[in-house]
């Protein structure tokens, strides 16, 4: 029985990518131990663009930098036995019938996509997770999917409850390891959640036209990967399909071209050797030194130069400038705008394991830049005193992974009264729920009691709220709270920095 080893490790990594998507999730502890980010900091597309436009190197990077040396060395294996989007295209359209390759795929395109973006990065532009096939799936997860998974769960749940109506008590003990280790804490449907399954959708389209189209002619990741693994010397023989055969090249997902092994799309799936009917294929360190005549990637000059200006126009013509610079705010820790492009990798697990829903990511009312970067928005949620989970689960550290003590102190921003709106200055009404709500016992929110005449001429008490702007963190929940419909009487805006005591 011949076992399809590169198949069962794709099998196991999938499982082990989904354990800690579903561990990566809120679920009555302070801290999240293991994270799905561990893809991420093994991912060599993420640390490349890190060093390139942070100009840093972080401890962090480590298991990216063994991934590239193993890739150098062995070849292109992380697509063909761990990539989790590469896995979960090969199982939905493994029945989906192929039609005539897009020939306008079959370019340059994606050595034009890595030269552009590993550019913008040199240029302190890093859109990198745009465009990086495990933040392209984690978005879809967690923006899409798993809120919409869990919203049918739930309802079908209730549904079933009604259904059996004394039995109900037989299921508790499923429903609570549902709800203890499966279900997301909350079923919140993020802006953009449309935008993140169109990109997941139009990879698995791709299939309809060629196995691994997404991956052998777009992915800037298997790309990369791929210009590695011609260092490899770990090499397949025959680098051509035998005239007498060819079977090969309808079992390759991705290698072949031209009757001839294109060493920079193998991704050592091993298929060609296994269903080998002759067994003349293998895979083989031994015959290293032989000289073979493999074909470079057609790499040429003006693909070169082309996609090095490419990305130059791009860091500088296309980072368009927020138009609310005063209301981007971003999770705490984070002092500089600037550093935290240049590390986030986009991938939404802050968002995702935020407590009270604060963050969300952004849209292009926020510039073109900082798409799907998370931002805070505190009229739907706000950032929870006693929690720091989000700087626990960044990958990239764009988020600082702070002790409690230290987020407590971190400022997100200071809040503003706009006395048009709020209730005890423009309407002469009584109202305390921001300074009610305020987290800490030293409140930066007060109330001063002062006497007004109502709209009759009567003397009346008021309480109106002020800040002290020394020690608001911006937290959100003032905003969030607020009573008067529509815009808060109360909002959160950026301050360059400050610090609370």
């Amino acid at each position: 029985m011949k076992v399809n080893l590169s198949r069962i490790s794709q099998i196991i990594f999938l499982i082990i990518f989904f354990v800690l998507f579903l561990m990566t999730e809120y679920r009555g502890k302070d801290e999240i131990s293991l994270a799905v980010n561990s893809f991420f900091r093994a991912n060599p597309l993420v640390a490349i663009s890190y060093i390139l436009s942070a100009k840093s190197f972080n401890l962090i990077l480590i298991p990216a930098l063994l991934m590239i040396i193993f890739s150098a060395a062995l070849g292109r294996f992380f697509c063909g036995w761990i990539c989790p989007l590469g896995t979960t295209i090969d199982i939905v359209t493994k029945k989906i019938k192929k039609t005539k390759p897009i020939a306008f795929l079959k370019s340059n395109l994606k050595y034009y996509i890595l030269l552009i973006l590993l550019s913008s990065a040199l240029l302190n532009m890093n859109i990198v997770g745009i465009f990086d096939p495990i933040a392209i799936f984690l978005r879809a997860l967690t923006f899409f999917i798993y809120p919409v998974f869990g919203w049918i769960v739930k309802g079908g749940w209730a549904g079933l409850y009604t259904a059996i109506g004394d039995k109900r008590d037989y299921l508790e003990f499923f429903y609570k390891f549902l709800k203890d280790y499966i279900l997301p804490f909350r079923e919140t449907f993020y802006p953009l959640a449309f935008l993140s399954m169109a990109f997941l959708f139009l990879i698995i389209f791709l299939e309809r036209y060629e196995k691994r189209n997404w991956c052998k002619n777009i992915c800037p990741l298997g790309t990369f990967l791929g210009l590695l693994g011609r260092l490899s010397v770990f090499k397949r023989i025959p680098i051509s399909v035998c005239s007498d055969c060819g079977a090969c090249k309808e079992l390759c997902p991705t290698g072949f071209d031209r009757e001839i092994l294109q060493k920079q799309d193998c991704i050592l799936c091993m298929n060609c050797q296994l269903l080998c009917k002759s067994k003349r294929v293998r895979f083989s360190l031994k015959d290293f030194k032989r000289k073979i005549d493999e074909p470079l990637p057609i790499f040429e000059r003006r693909v070169f130069l082309t996609g090095i200006i490419s990305g130059f126009a791009l860091s500088k013509l296309f980072i368009f400038t927020n138009p609310d610079g005063k209301k981007l705010l971003r999770p705490p820790g984070v002092q500089s705008e600037e550093d935290f492009l240049k590390k986030c990798v986009r991938c939404g697990e802050c968002i995702k394991v935020c407590l009270k829903n604060a963050l969300y990511p952004s849209g292009f009312q926020w510039g073109v830049y900082g798409l799907f970067t998370p931002v805070v928005i505190p009229r739907l949620g706000y950032c929870e005193y006693n929690c720091n989970l989000c700087g626990q689960v960044c990958p990239t550290h764009a988020i600082p992974n702070l002790s409690l003590s230290q987020k407590k102190k971190s400022v997100i921003g200071v809040a503003v009264i706009d006395k048009n709106h709020c209730l005890p200055y423009a309407k002469r009404i009584n109202c305390i729920v921001c300074e009610e709500h305020y987290p800490v016992e030293e409140k930066a929110i007060r109330l001063e009691e002062v006497m007004e005449k109502d709209y009759k001429g009567r003397l009346i008490k008021l309480k109106r709220p002020y800040i002290i702007d020394e020690l608001c963190i911006g937290c959100g929940i003032c905003e969030n709270k607020c009573p008067v419909e529509g815009k808060a009487a109360i909002e959160v805006f950026h301050i360059k920095s400050k610090k609370v005591n």
